[in-house]
Order: C-alpha cells, then sequence, then structure tokens
C-alpha cells in the first residue's frame, strides 16, 4: 500500500521545473511519478490552447465552447463545497487551490474537454465527398487520443494522492454529463443564435465570425487561402510585366 507523502516528508521531491504552473508533488527517484506530474498539466495546456484560438480565430463555436468549460470549472467548484470530502493523504500537498478533494477538478475538465470533443467530431463535423474514408480514421484516432488523455490525468490525480479513485470517477461523470448538455444546449439554442450575433456592430469591430454553417471549415480555409494566394500572385506577375 502507498505510503502518503506527507508520513514521509525526508523522501519528498518537489518538481520545481513545474512551480511556474503550479508544483506537483512525487517521491525521490519516482520517474513515473515525475512523468504523471508532466501530464497532470494537460488542463492548464488546454486552457492556454483556448485562449490562443479565441485571440485568433475569434469564432463563436470556439467561444461557446470555452464558456462551456468556464461553467464545468464552476460546477466543480460549487461541488466540491456542497459535499465537502477531504482529499487522501489531507496535509501532503500545501499547495492546492482547496482542501476538498470531491469531484476532482483534473478529471472533471478533462472528460468534459474529451466528451464535447467526440461528440462535436461525430455529430457537428461533416465527411467530405472526396475523402471520407480518411476523416473517420482520423476522427477514430482523435477519439482515441482524447480518451487516452481523459485517463492519464485521471490516473495521475490519483497516483500522486491529490484524489481517491472515487472522487475521480465522480469528477469524470460529472464532466461527461456536463459536456453532453453543454452540446445539445449548443446545438439546438445557441448555434441557431451564432449568425445574428457575428451581425453585432461590436461583433464586427472584433471580426468576431461565425462558420457554423460550413462543413469542413479546415478544407475551407485552405481552399480560400489558396485561391486568394494565387490570385495575388497572378497580379504580382502582371505588374512585374
Amino acid at each position: 500500500m502507498k505510503i502518503c507523502f506527507a508520513e514521509k516528508e525526508n523522501d519528498l521531491k518537489i518538481d520545481e521545473e513545474l512551480s511556474v504552473l503550479g508544483r506537483r508533488y512525487f517521491s525521490k527517484g519516482d520517474f513515473y511519478g515525475r512523468l504523471l506530474a508532466y501530464i497532470s498539466l494537460g488542463p492548464i495546456c488546454i486552457f492556454i490552447g483556448f485562449i490562443t484560438l479565441i485571440i485568433f480565430k475569434r469564432e463563436l463555436h470556439t467561444i461557446s465552447f470555452f464558456g462551456g468549460l468556464l461553467l464545468n470549472e464552476g460546477a466543480n467548484w460549487l461541488i466540491k463545497n456542497v459535499v465537502q470530502e477531504s482529499r487522501p493523504c489531507e496535509g501532503a500537498h500545501t499547495i492546492v487551490t482547496t482542501e476538498y478533494g470531491l469531484p476532482s477538478r483534473h478529471s472533471q475538465f478533462m472528460w468534459f474537454f474529451s466528451v464535447y470533443s467526440f461528440l462535436f467530431l461525430y455529430f457537428r463535423m461533416h465527411q467530405t465527398n472526396n475523402a471520407r474514408f480518411l476523416d473517420l480514421r482520423w476522427r477514430h484516432l482523435l477519439s482515441v487520443v482524447l480518451l487516452l488523455g481523459a485517463c492519464l490525468v485521471s490516473y495521475s490525480r490519483v497516483y500522486l494522492l491529490y484524489h481517491t479513485w472515487s472522487q475521480v470517477a465522480y469528477g469524470g461523470l460529472a464532466g461527461s454529463l456536463l459536456a453532453i448538455a453543454w452540446f445539445a444546449l449548443t446545438q439546438e439554442i445557441l448555434t441557431p443564435l451564432f449568425p445574428r450575433v457575428a451581425a453585432w456592430p461590436i461583433s464586427e469591430y472584433l471580426l468576431i465570425r461565425d462558420t457554423s454553417l460550413i462543413p469542413n471549415i479546415i478544407w475551407f480555409e485552405y481552399t480560400v487561402t489558396r485561391a486568394e494566394a494565387r490570385n495575388r500572385q497572378r497580379k504580382l506577375g502582371t505588374k512585374l510585366q
């Protein structure tokens, strides 16, 4: 049975390299724990990725997805403060946002992100007629990566003694249910309103756009960019002549 870090203070090792994003604790010489400590930073990386996407893409569905993640975080805080179940090995971790452990915040975040992304891949995106098999294969691969990421982050929270198995399980369940509910709300209620929101003067000023009616945004952006580049190249060639 694993001994709590608090009971073996002399064997503690703090990963100072991660101190900028939050310290992670693991036993001295535990390289597996070190790897899991890095993996547990997944939610922070995803959060930063969303901020970057919103700044550079300014797409309404991305903003809505991010809003769902924020609501999920709020729900986690509310449940924790209502249930008030302590973390395992209480006192082993001095740097935590809250003393309560049910449900696991990391687990709930990752499962919300993974389940919502899964639903988006299979129900929101549409295959292109000329690459249906390739499209489906990449979606299956991405789904496996999403599932693996959620499982690894959840497991890391148990291994690093931040949570019990039940705490990460309830976190995963809460995140999954909220993801399904938010996806349904986005598809049925918010998405039909996106064209109107994109037409607001403030949206036009901030260059906020709606791409919900475009089947494959990656293919669309590629073809439009390529056509515009060729058009400008022809104009440049004409001027040089």
